[in-house]
């Protein structure tokens, strides 16, 4: 019997590909602009409000009341502009994927806002689903203006990997990703696909590392080399980790239920600020913010934490994303997951003194990620960035693997949008 026909895949040439290049250079510089501009402003209202403001008006910045006052005034905000902003600051959050269709121009100014409001107030959320939002349909309005014929989804990729670029300050964790949605056109070798994708993603990593001082990797003893006895610890703790997170993504669905019970936005996130305050006021500041340069301090300063310390600060942390995220916040996810595993990690540590930091660590990291995220790919990669060393690979690989046994056929943590009425 004969094979059906398949057509022939397009023809790649090198000048094809030498074509895309600068717009692949645009939008990844763009993209990294937009980053960098939204977390100079973002980092400036919050040392403004968090740490200049209190000692004006003769206030301890740590009262409990001041806290809570903050998150609340956050929530409130926030909730002013998805509520009353054209196009309502976009979709909510919960209800899409890291990477979603380009927004209406319209919308682009109030997730702006909405992102800085998150990222200053101390709301537990990072930035990467809003920034990719914006860039995205900056690419996408800018790219169809100028250059007509070429079509959306590969403005959208650009966009996508030069953000990533930009966030991870480096373009591997971009292409780790865009390998695994193998985007494009599947008769095309992945090389060429991804040509474009990866000028774009190290573009805007450049960018960030020209302008910023962009370092994810935490304060750890060095990791000595490979003993037996890692793997099962490193296999242990990554799937200890990774039922943490499903906790998390069991919670969403019924979180986000019952807090969208309150219709109305400015309500809704004014008293999700509130809870956020009093979540602020129990972990402490090291449990506010998107986490990065909280993780740090909390790894420099590590003698200082009991395990009942570091537990309290998982669970708070954890807490405080569900909250944030179902609430309807505009943020992401990875940065406070990334959190919640490095003090996971520190807490085995703290219980099992014998076992190395940087294995905990990096496992817990995977587990987490692998449970929130449910990509494998930036699980390893936000590992490794964490805990930079190359001698970790084989044995973090090996432990993802028992984490994705838990994780397949589970829910993802999207909640299915309801119909308009």
């Amino acid at each position: 019997m004969a094979e059906p026909h398949v057509a022939d895949a397009p023809v790649v040439t090198a000048g094809g590909l030498l074509r895309q290049v600068p717009p692949a250079i645009l939008v990844g510089v763009g993209s990294g602009l937009t980053l960098i501009g939204i977390s100079l402003l973002a980092d400036w209202l919050q040392g403004l409000v968090w740490d200049d403001l209190p000692p004006k008006l003769g206030v301890d910045p740590d009262a409990a009341w001041w806290t809570i006052l903050l998150l609340t005034c956050a929530g409130a905000l926030a909730g002013l502009v998805v509520w009353k902003a054209p196009g309502h600051a976009g979709p909510d959050p919960a209800t899409v994927e890291l990477v979603s269709p380009p927004l209406p121009a319209r919308a682009l100014p109030g997730l702006a806002a909405a992102l800085v409001i998150t990222l200053a107030g101390g709301i537990s959320l990072g930035p990467e689903n809003p920034i990719i939002a914006l860039n995205v349909a900056l690419a996408v309005l800018l790219g169809l203006r100028f250059l007509p014929a070429t079509k959306t989804p590969f403005w959208m990729g650009l966009a996508v990997a030069g953000t990533l670029g930009a966030m991870f300050g480096t373009p591997v964790g971009a292409a780790l990703l865009l390998s695994e949605t193998s985007p494009g056109d599947q008769r095309i070798p992945l090389w060429n696909r991804m040509f474009a994708p990866l000028v774009a993603a190290g573009a805007g990593a450049a960018t960030m590392l020209a302008l910023s001082d962009l370092d994810l990797a935490i304060p750890v003893p060095g990791y000595s080399g490979f003993h037996p006895g890692d793997l099962a610890i490193a296999v242990v703790v990554a799937a200890g980790a990774c039922l943490v997170g499903l906790v998390g993504v069991y919670a969403f669905p019924p979180m986000h239920a019952l807090l969208h019970r309150v219709s109305n936005p400015l309500v809704l996130l004014t008293g999700a600020g509130f809870v956020l305050g009093v979540l602020g006021v129990i972990g402490g500041r090291e449990s506010l913010f998107k986490g990065l340069e909280e993780m740090k301090d909390v790894s420099a300063d590590i003698g200082g934490y009991s395990a009942g310390h570091l537990a309290l600060l998982s669970g708070v942390k954890l807490l405080a994303l569900l909250v944030a995220a179902s609430a309807g916040f505009r943020g992401g996810r990875i940065f406070p997951a990334l959190f919640v595993g490095v003090m996971l990690g520190w807490l085995v540590v703290a219980v099992f003194p014998d076992v190395a930091p940087a294995v905990a660590i990096s496992a817990a990291c995977i587990g987490i990620l692998v449970a929130i995220t449910r990509n494998g790919w930036l699980a390893l990669f936000m590992a490794l960035t964490v805990v930079p060393d190359a001698d970790l690979l084989p044995v973090l690989v090996l432990a993802a693997l028992p984490a994705w046994l838990l994780v397949v056929d589970r829910p993802l943590m999207i909640v299915e949008e309801r119909p308009a009425p």
